[in-house]
């Protein structure tokens, strides 16, 4: 059991170093208002002072603090070191050295002025005197900005802290001054907003020896007013003044457990009380929740090594141990692929590494409905008569006249009215032109095959020659469509089928005019 919570260090390492986490895993997650007394329920927890201190908004990044139960390392003078994941390697085996890296660390992601920053500082301290732990300590909630802090530095605060215990396998520390109305605490809410049923929230009470006289916090602490499943615990801080005097944790630690034992309502409930009980719980709910979360972990893991390793297997073996005609082979397999994944996409089979995209039309659905419904829909919208008046007409009609009348329409007219509707058709064929050249380069850009992606240069080089081979094909194209529009206004078929010619419309005329039409 005790090696479980190790195990989910080094993956929380791992994950840290790579930059993403694709895993909840479990850990604790310290949260409260500002100056509720969390950083010091960190430092009694692990025994030593580390941690920044000062007015108003202290701890400004996440804090990932692994403790790890282990003698000192050969060679080293103390017994107790910490260690930092962006220095790997260096122990400090002093703990004001730890503080100072923390601010430093600190002050170059967010500045000296408050700001915050979501990129979390991750720490382990080895010391034979502390029990395995993972917990997070994050910013405190506050509710007005100061220094270079945004205006809505209380929404990113809760941003940033429902990140954290949204997740399934967090257990959520949620502490709260025992002096303050237990109604009114930010930990709380939001510990409920993230899990309503209080399944895995711990209620931690401090500054229970700041209370009133006549008061305490016995039936918080009975779980009676605001019930959590897993309890309440009272822990007594170092105020500033021991702070300022250098009182030593462990001198803090014995007066906690002094004024517990001497204290006429706390005195029975000790098990609910203190810090090295608080200490206690945390570590047997982690590794009971570790284990409960163990086989779902261990099954995605395997998942993922799963594809990783048909990931690598399809980028094939090492290019610096393949020979010359080894390597040209595997070029011609990866243009191949690369080709036969355009033709699918093109003819809808699918080449996307997830199958047929679902979200929007792709490859050739999309030409389809860039002909037929783009293109198809633009022609059936224009009119003959857009952009031709009556006026038009006649003037077109005397000026095929000339200083003769006419008994009938000159068809000289007709003919330059109609090359001048026809001329129009050629703008939404260029426009066709455009939108497929454009879907063809999308298509292009994403039918990359898992081996094309290995070599960078090959790809860019390939999309490179692709593009250059769609783009020669724009300019003929274009000249095709110009040529078919210079093809129909050559010669106006008026013995088409489809053409009304004028013994026709007139006959079309005289029926409207027989069955009570208006002309």
């Amino acid at each position: 059991m005790e090696s479980l919570i190790p195990v989910v260090n080094k993956l929380q390492d791992v994950f840290s170093a790579i930059g993403q986490s694709p895993l909840d895993l479990p850990q604790i997650v310290v949260i409260g208002s500002q100056s509720s007394g969390k950083s010091s329920v960190l430092e009694n927890i692990v025994g030593r002072t580390f941690l920044p201190r000062g007015t108003g908004i202290v701890t400004r990044r996440p804090l990932v603090l692994q403790l790890v139960q282990q003698g000192a390392p050969e060679g080293s003078p103390s017994d107790e070191w910490g260690e930092f994941l962006h220095i790997p390697g260096q122990k400090f085996s002093s703990f004001d050295d730890i503080e100072a890296e923390i601010v430093r660390e600190t002050e170059r992601a967010t500045g000296r002025n408050k700001g915050i920053s979501k990129k979390p500082i991750h720490l382990k301290i080895c010391s034979p005197n502390v029990l395995n732990l993972t917990m997070v300590d994050l910013p405190g909630i506050t509710k007005v900005s100061v220094g270079d802090q945004p205006l809505d530095i209380e929404e990113q605060i809760r941003s940033m802290c429902m990140s954290f215990i949204s997740n399934p396998n967090a257990i959520i520390l949620a502490v709260t001054a025992g002096n303050s109305d237990i109604a009114n605490s930010d930990a709380l809410k939001l510990a409920k907003e993230a899990d309503p049923e209080g399944e895995r929230t711990i209620g931690v009470l401090t500054k229970l020896d700041l209370m009133d006289p006549g008061t305490d916090a016995s039936e918080l602490l009975q779980n009676r007013v605001i019930p959590l499943r897993r309890g309440y615990v009272g822990v007594v801080n170092r105020g500033q003044r021991d702070v300022d005097s250098k009182t030593s944790v462990v001198s803090a630690l014995k007066r906690e457990q002094q004024f517990f034992k001497s204290h006429p309502s706390y005195r029975s409930m000790l098990n609910r009380c203190s810090t090295p009980t608080l200490s206690r719980m945390l570590n047997q709910i982690l590794m009971h929740h570790i284990r409960d979360c163990l086989p779902d972990i261990k099954t995605r893991i395997t998942g993922m090594m799963i594809d990783i390793n048909q990931e690598i297997e399809a980028l094939g073996a090492p290019a610096e141990a393949m020979n010359g005609a080894h390597l040209g082979g595997i070029l011609l397999n990866i243009l191949s692929n690369y080709a036969a994944n355009f033709q699918n996409a093109v003819e809808g089979k699918g080449s996307l590494a997830d199958g047929i995209e679902m979200n929007e039309l792709y490859g050739g659905a999309r030409i389809s409905y860039i002909f037929t419904e783009i293109f198809g829909r633009c022609l059936q919208a224009m009119s003959p008569f857009d952009g031709l008046t009556d006026d038009d007409i006649r003037t077109a009609i005397c000026n095929a006249n000339g200083t003769r009348q006419s008994l009938f329409v000159p068809e000289i007219s007709f003919d330059l009215l109609v090359r001048r509707q026809i001329t129009r058709l050629e703008q939404p064929g260029l426009q066709c032109i455009d939108l497929v050249f454009d879907e063809l380069q999308r298509m292009a850009s994403q039918c990359e095959t898992t081996e094309l992606t290995r070599f960078p240069e090959l790809r860019d080089r390939v999309l490179d020659v692709v593009n250059q081979l769609l783009r020669k094909c724009v300019a003929p194209t274009q000249n095709m469509i110009g040529n078919l529009i210079k093809i129909e206004l050559a010669y106006i078929n008026t013995s088409h089928p489809d053409f009304i010619g004028g013994s026709r419309a007139v006959a079309q005329l005289m029926d409207r005019v027989q069955s009570g039409g208006t002309v």
